[in-house]
């Protein structure tokens, strides 16, 4: 019998998965009450990139891989975030 705590609650990617559920929801909340402003654009993006690191790191296996090839979604991610984030900064 294995006590691991995974076997007796649940597998970890159920539990990104519930994690990107509830970020989603969030995000949905956000533009469901209309919010605005800077500070709300740079969470929101903040979520989407959380979420984009999350599915590259447990859904695309990219957590086991070493070297580059690990940090090529984050550098993606990074680099697309900040276009945006710099898109909006400027348009204020």
């Amino acid at each position: 019998m294995t006590d691991s705590l995974t076997q007796r609650w649940m597998r970890p990617c159920t539990l990104v998965y519930g994690v990107l559920m509830g970020l989603t929801l969030i995000t949905w909340a956000v533009g469901m009450l209309e919010l605005q402003g800077l500070g709300v654009t740079f969470l929101v993006l903040g979520l989407a990139l959380l979420k984009g690191h999350l599915i590259g790191d447990w859904f695309m296996g990219l957590r086991s891989v070493r070297g580059f090839w690990r940090w090529v979604i984050v550098f993606w991610l990074l680099l697309v975030g900040g276009l945006v984030g710099a898109a909006f900064w400027l348009s204020v």
